[in-house]
């Protein structure tokens, strides 16, 4: 492990090809006589430079956790927002098993959407009933998605409970609802902290029509506007138990994954939930089973 004390503005190495020790060093403002410490624990133990500077006080697992998302360019919420966002584990936790989860399922749904399109598709995500973690996968499947890189978008569809503002801490005074019944005057689509390319549209106020606002042509329309000007568009719905919402919006999105919830979702209900979709013409990306 370098011991060097110079800083990456002082090399003009990017902060992405410094090593873990140095990052951390740079942090917490390690001394040479500390730095050397923590590398004699490291040699003696067999541990990583991190885990060594845990152990002897001289980092936490914060540092550790900040160092590994810069050297890999991950986006990483800052500490006091995971304490405000916690559903975001994604963005909190960027390299736990669960966030590990959703970047194989994000994997899966890039391979498995149809890539002939000639007009590019949103993502639905869709639940036969409440309860099944649908807005939670939503979200952060977005996130993973916007880690790769590219202009993303996460709409709040469900408008008959939209949740999207809450997971993410912004404003729902505005938002679709708003856009379909013609009463936003201002822009609705809001940035996410700490992930420079990921954008969210909210659900807005409840309206007493939510079926018809996404059965109007104005709602096809709009999707197909956005899909021209972010390259990843992902739809929160309601729960199908609702009604005929889901189908609806996941015809005019082009793309659904089916998300079911362990011991809870029943097959026979997958089964007449994809038999709806696929009449009208969806593209099923997949199912996935939720374990959290």
């Amino acid at each position: 492990m370098s011991t060097t004390t110079q800083t990456a503005q002082d090399t003009g190495m990017p902060v992405h090809d410094r090593s873990i020790g140095d990052i951390i060093r740079d942090a917490r403002n390690l001394s040479a006589a500390e730095v050397e410490q923590v590398l004699a624990y490291q040699r003696e133990k067999g541990v990583r430079f991190g885990e060594a500077a845990i152990a002897l006080g001289l980092a936490t697992n914060d540092d550790v956790l900040a160092a590994l998302a810069q050297q890999f360019h991950y986006p990483l919420a800052a500490a006091d927002r995971r304490n405000a966002n916690p559903e975001l584990v994604t963005l909190n936790q960027p390299f736990s098993v669960q966030a590990e989860a959703f970047r194989a399922i994000r994997s899966q749904v890039s391979l498995r959407t149809d890539p002939t399109r000639q007009t590019r598709s949103a993502l639905a995500v869709i639940s036969p009933a409440s309860g099944d973690g649908k807005t939670f996968f939503a979200a952060n499947l977005a996130v993973s998605i916007a880690q790769l890189g590219g202009r993303v978008l996460l709409v709040d569809a469900d408008l008959r409970g939209p949740r999207q503002h809450e997971v993410f801490g912004i404003n729902n005074t505005g938002g679709l609802s708003t856009i379909l019944s013609g009463r936003s005057e201002n822009q609705v689509v809001q940035p996410v902290e700490g992930v420079p390319n990921l954008f969210v549209l909210p659900g807005g106020p409840l309206p007493p029509n939510p079926a018809e606002l996404v059965e109007r042509p104005a709602f096809g329309l709009l999707m197909r506007e956005l899909c021209t000007k972010f390259d990843h568009v992902v739809v929160d719905t309601p729960a199908a138990a609702y009604g005929a919402d889901p189908a609806v919006i996941a015809s005019r999105c082009g793309a659904a994954l089916i998300v079911a919830r362990k011991d809870e979702s029943r097959v026979s209900g997958l089964r007449d939930l994809v038999a709806s979709l696929e009449g009208g013409g969806v593209e099923i990306a997949g199912a996935v089973m939720n374990e959290y």
